[in-house]
């Protein structure tokens, strides 16, 4: 256990981001999820906005350990996918 007063704070506030990092890392995995397992192209594109807006949010705030350039490579990767459905 902590020994000092700052260091007890810094407890509390560090299971806060790990949790709020947490919600942000699952939120995103369960579109990513509901993108890659839709049978319809229009399925994909009903889901993509509200994907990219989350990851967007992330990257801005470097929370769940989404960085710019890894929110980019979903993209990419998401447009590869509804390029390639029917």
């Amino acid at each position: 256990m902590p020994s000092h007063k700052s260091a007890e704070k810094r407890v509390i506030t560090s299971e806060k981001a790990r949790q709020a990092n947490r919600a942000i890392r699952s939120a995103i995995r369960t579109s990513l999820k509901k993108i890659r397992l839709a049978d319809k192209k229009e399925t994909i594109l009903a889901e993509m906005p509200v994907f990219f807006s989350m990851l967007d949010k992330a990257a801005r705030r470097n929370k769940a350990g989404i960085t710019k350039n890894t929110a980019s490579n979903y993209k990419r990767k998401i447009h590869a996918l509804v390029a390639s459905k029917k």
